[in-house]
């Protein structure tokens, strides 16, 4: 067997430092804990939370105006009163709309 090839020592440096870098790549690309691929998981997760805030912020201002609306507005409290929970004033009948599909 030819020695030449078992002795790294012996080596072409272009070769070796192919392979320096190959392992290199493959390490800092995807095996290290902080690798590549791992960044770019985390950023789009980042992305992804960052827009449900911004959705989830809105909808708090949403809630935010109906509960103002409900505690200052004494019609729209009737009015949802009626409409979600079917509650009646004294003397009134309801009527339910049963639409046919």
């Amino acid at each position: 067997m030819n020695k030449e090839l078992l002795n790294p020592l012996k080596w072409n440096k272009k070769f070796l430092i192919t392979i320096l870098v190959l392992f290199l790549v493959v390490w800092f690309g995807f095996l290290d804990n902080y690798s590549l691929y791992t960044r770019y998981s985390l950023y789009s997760e980042k992305s992804d939370l960052e827009q449900k805030i911004e959705l989830l912020k809105e909808e708090t201002k949403t809630l935010e105006a109906k509960i103002e609306a409900l505690q200052n507005d004494p019609a729209y409290l009737e009015r949802i009163a009626r409409e979600e929970y079917g509650m009646r004033k004294d003397g009134e009948t309801i009527y339910q709309v049963i639409e046919k599909e």
